[in-house]
């Protein structure tokens, strides 16, 4: 009931927020007598489009939290939490970012995630999976591609790409079902799509961008996976990056060990990936991942 609530809560805050905003920028209904005003459908599409990316991202932390269960170390308990607020500490650091938040969450996958509104105000978690299963180098490297994550402004950046295609998305699909819509008044019977069937083209359409618009997205996470690990290796050496995602592997390919899919670095089990699921899975096979890291030390 409370998951029920917050979205709705949050999409009316959204809604409100748009609103007020198209109201003080003087914006015009998009969709009149005279067919679009292109300017007042862009900065529409632009509103909505941007207010949903950064509301998910200011809400991100407080999200990742209650999603997954993690508890933030307010004060160590013991020495493997010590260590742990120690490494990350130490970690962010060196990669000239203010301390994240540190997190445990009860997951027996070997898990960690990172994220935050800013590389200033970000959470660093892993899970009590991986803590058990992973040496200590290990660990402190997949701390530190997390920390590049934050330190790249993974999490920003990607929240402004996602905003920005949103507006496209939405953009074309009304363009395209007021052309749609155009097309039918043209003919004899005139009759146009209608309300409904206006609005029913313009969801269709949205899917179908929507899909491209992911393809991008994914592509994008797949880029700032292979800088988080040279974020990584910078930060924790090569060698301990490349023997963290070598046993984050080992780990995938254990017979009823690991469920289908997992988490850590968004890792997907399985022999093979077809071309869908390559296009828009958020990260790059392990074994491509452990390739450029062993590529860019040689060099």
């Amino acid at each position: 009931m409370m998951r029920i609530v917050l979205f709705l809560a949050t999409n009316l805050a959204i809604v409100l927020v748009a609103s007020i905003t198209l109201r003080l920028l003087g914006v015009e209904p998009y969709l009149n007598a005279n067919g679009l005003n292109m300017n007042s459908l862009l900065i529409f599409c632009f509103v909505f489009g941007m207010a949903g990316s950064m509301v998910s991202l200011f809400l991100s932390k407080w999200m990742a939290k209650r999603s997954t269960g993690t508890q933030v170390i307010e004060q160590p308990r013991n020495s493997t939490e010590q260590w742990l607020v120690d490494t990350v500490a130490e970690l962010s650091r060196d990669a000239g970012i203010k301390m994240p938040e540190v997190g445990i969450f009860p997951a027996q996958q070997s898990n960690a995630f990172a994220t935050g509104w800013n590389k200033n105000d970000a959470l660093v978690a892993v899970s009590a999976g991986l803590l058990n299963r992973m040496r200590p180098e290990e660990v402190r490297a997949v701390l530190a591609h997390e920390i590049g994550h934050v330190a790249n402004g993974d999490m920003v950046t990607l929240a402004l790409i996602q905003g920005v295609l949103n507006t496209f998305v939405m953009f074309f699909a009304r363009i395209v079902a007021h052309v749609v819509d155009n097309f039918l008044r043209s003919r004899d019977d005139g009759g146009g799509l209608g309300f409904m069937g206006y609005f029913a083209v313009v969801i269709v359409a949205e899917i179908v961008f929507g899909l491209v618009a992911s393809m991008i997205v994914a592509w994008f996470s797949r880029f700032r996976e292979y800088r988080a690990d040279a974020a990584g290796a910078k930060l924790a050496g090569s060698g301990s990056m490349i023997n963290a995602l070598a046993r984050l592997k080992s780990e995938s390919e254990m017979p009823n060990q690991m469920p289908e899919t997992f988490t850590a670095f968004g890792i997907t089990t399985g022999k093979s990936r077809k071309l869908m699921e390559r296009l828009f899975a958020s990260h790059p096979p392990l074994d491509d991942r452990i390739r450029a890291l062993k590529e860019a030390a040689y060099r």
